[in-house]
């Protein structure tokens, strides 16, 4: 029986690199989407807002019906909670606007949907919660941002504990300045931006997409099953 990863925000940048990356690793993907599903690729799009909450209920139908009717299965193995928006404001000049976007987007409407996908997530199973660098350094204009993701942290360490039981670990994979589309692509595609971040990074460059989807398939693997409540950071070493 083959295994089954859902990724959230998978029709482009980190979220599209992870889902062709289980795929190469021979999973099955269900992605996320708020309406373009991206380029076509081998696996199942769906349409979600992730945050807005009253309509779990009905994506939790249909993602029952394309487990019974495509897989054969009630269940799935892998919950990768990758969906986010970039704002970028200093404490001083950040709306509630800005705030209740992100509070809605990373940590609010992802506590309730996985709390609405755990009876679906398959016993020994896993769960992968995106988060940030810049919860462990600073970086300018990202308090608000930065701040969703260091409870994401906290509230990953929480689910391990509580899911133990059940053989699901929960962790946390917190990427660097990675080369995709978030924030308008400016890591991707402004050059005098890269040059600068490289000179904080250990390895002296920004990350790409497929190198951070490397790591969440490999902490969703075999391999790592004894791996929970963790925070693995791939940001090749900033701010060492």
């Amino acid at each position: 029986m083959s295994t089954i990863a859902l990724i959230t925000g998978g029709n482009r940048g980190l979220g599209r690199a992870t889902a062709l990356a289980l795929i190469d690793a021979g999973h099955e993907v269900i992605y996320t989407h708020r309406g373009d599903p991206g380029e076509k690729i081998d696996a199942v799009p769906l349409e979600l807002t992730v945050g807005d909450i009253e309509t779990y209920d009905d994506f939790a139908d249909r993602l029952r019906g394309v487990l019974r009717d495509r897989f054969g299965r009630e269940d799935f193995d892998f919950l990768v909670n990758n969906a986010g928006v970039g704002v970028h404001a200093t404490v001083a000049e950040t709306s509630v606007e800005a705030f209740d976007q992100l509070l809605n987007v990373h940590w609010r409407g992802m506590f309730f949907l996985t709390q609405k996908l755990l009876p679906l997530i398959a016993d020994h199973g896993r769960i992968v919660n995106l988060s940030t660098g810049l919860a462990r350094f600073t970086g300018d204009g990202y308090a608000a941002y930065a701040s969703m993701k260091g409870a994401v942290e906290v509230f990953t360490r929480y689910l391990a504990k509580e899911l133990a039981p059940r053989g699901i670990t929960a962790n946390v994979v917190a990427p660097g300045p990675s080369a995709t589309d978030f924030g308008g692509g400016v890591l991707r595609d402004n050059e005098q931006v890269r040059a600068g971040l490289a000179k904080v990074i250990a390895l002296g460059r920004v990350g790409e997409p497929e190198e951070i989807a490397g790591v969440i398939t490999a902490m969703l693997g075999h391999d790592t099953r004894w791996i929970t409540g963790q925070r693995i950071e791939a940001s090749g070493g900033m701010h060492l």
